[in-house]
Parts: C-alpha cells; structure tokens; sequence
C-alpha cells in the first residue's frame, strides 16, 4: 500500500513538475513576444544628408537613444533622384525624438547655404512616412529663428538607399585621428557637446 502512495505521490510531483515548467516556458515565451513587439514600437528610422556622410554619421552615432547609423548614399523623386551623400538613423523614440535629429542634423551642417556642390551633398531629411514629412513642417518654423538666414532643407521622400563601401563605414571611429576627421569631425562634435550636453553620449 505504501509503494502504491510512493508511486502516486512520485507520479503527482512530476506532473506538477512538468505544469510548472511548461508554464515557466509559455510565461517568457510571452515575456519575450511583449519586448520584441514594444521593441519596434520604440524603435523608428529617419534619413538625413547635408554634408559628407562621414561628418554626418559621427555626428548621429553621437547622440544619446540613437541605435544605429547607416552611412551611404540617398535617392529621392525627380528632380532629386541622382545619388547623394547622407545617413540612415535608427533610433529609439522614448529617448530622442525626431524634432531633436532634426534640430541636430540643422546645426551640424550648412542648413542654409545653396553652395555648388548641393547636388552631392544634398541637404535634406528624407522621410519613410508621410508624418514624418508632416512633422518636418511642423518644426521648421519653430526652429527657424536659431538661424541668420533661410533654412534650405528640404523634407523628401527616401527611394533609394545604397550603403557605402564597408572600409568607409565608420570612419570616425575607425580614423578619429586622421587629418579630415581632425579638420572637420572634431568641430562638429565639439560644438554638439557645448550645445547639447544631455544629448550626446558619454
């Protein structure tokens, strides 16, 4: 009688067992779904292209909440559809906003001069969504008057993006001694730790 409640106990602790563990599982298998889906929730991207896109993706893998940089070259529509320079931000929305790399890429480049070489270096923030064009608009006018002169970036639709040749990518971190970075990346990075301390990264 005793070997038969041994048994039954024996049997009853492992169906427990096996319940609890197949509950553990399905719980983090939920756990897991809920990161993932408020992961992507977070997460968005934006283009921008103004001045070389080495100078460019230092500036953006600078800043605190941006995820991911990808540097290459931009197509937009006609009459904007020829390559040019610029970066792919991907970026966590809870802790920097779009109005934020806007303002940013603004005053890290020379957001108000028609220069000559415009067309390999365009300026732009070329958006995947139309609020995103809709949110361009919107912040414009507001940030407008930290500038002397006209802004001449343009909101424009991003068709083609072709990343740039895997020894260039980078290149600040990879290079931030070498003569250019010295000459044209430290500025930019200086000015963006005087003027936006609690953004940029530690």
């Amino acid at each position: 009688m005793r070997r038969i409640y041994d048994f039954q106990l024996i049997f009853s602790l492992r169906i427990i067992a096996f319940v609890n563990n197949r509950l553990f599982v399905f719980y983090f298998r939920i756990l897991n779904i809920y990161k993932i889906t408020f992961s992507i929730k977070t997460q968005d991207k934006i283009a921008f292209g103004g001045g070389c896109h080495w100078c460019t993706e230092a500036v953006f893998q600078t800043i605190k909440g941006v995820l991911r940089v990808e540097q290459g070259f931009i197509t937009s529509k006609a009459p904007y559809d020829s390559f040019s320079e610029g970066v792919i931000v991907h970026y966590d929305t809870t802790i920097i906003s779009l109005e934020q790399l806007l303002e940013v890429h603004l005053h890290t480049h020379k957001a108000t001069s028609n220069h000559s070489f415009r067309t390999k270096y365009r300026s732009a923030m070329y958006w995947f969504k139309e609020e995103q064009e809709s949110a361009f608009a919107k912040a414009i006018p507001t940030l407008q008057p930290q500038f002397p002169e006209p802004i001449i970036t343009k909101a424009l639709p991003l068709v083609t993006f072709k990343l740039n040749d895997e020894s260039f990518l980078d290149y600040f971190k990879r290079n931030p001694d070498a003569p250019f970075c010295t000459r044209y990346i430290h500025p930019k990075l200086e000015k963006l730790q005087k003027k936006y301390t609690s953004w940029v990264k530690i």
